[in-house]
């Protein structure tokens, strides 16, 4: 599966961003990770393809909406309230191994779209 992510941007605090991650073919759970300067890749939200569940990291919970769009194998993230301590790459991931449940262990995940530069300014 490939992934290829786009929408990634500058913005100022409080700001909103839209990213988008499209798949070559649909794996079983989709997700974002990101990795900020000097910082392990962190989860931001997953969900399922298959029974559509969803999963936020506490960070994100209210701020940030994933979607599907399965005309396209395509996932979004819509970033509201953006914070600087949101500044980082973001990672799309796919899991083509896990039909069922969905995990927030980047470790899982065994396709990986190019990171996406996410700049939130004070």
């Amino acid at each position: 599966v490939q992934l290829q992510a786009s929408g990634g941007g500058l913005v100022q605090a409080g700001g909103s961003l839209r990213l988008s991650c499209a798949a070559s073919e649909r794996p079983f759970n989709m997700g974002w990770f990101r990795q900020g300067p000097g910082k392990e890749r962190e989860f931001v939200v997953v969900t399922s393809w298959t029974s559509g569940s969803t999963w936020y990291a506490d960070s994100v919970k209210g701020r940030f909406t994933i979607s599907r769009d399965n005309t396209k194998n395509t996932v979004y993230l819509q970033m509201n309230s953006l914070k600087p301590e949101d500044t980082a790459v973001y990672y799309c991931a796919g899991d083509t191994r896990r039909r069922i449940g969905v995990s927030n262990n980047p470790a899982m995940y065994d396709s990986w779209g190019q990171g996406t530069q996410v700049t939130v300014s004070s």
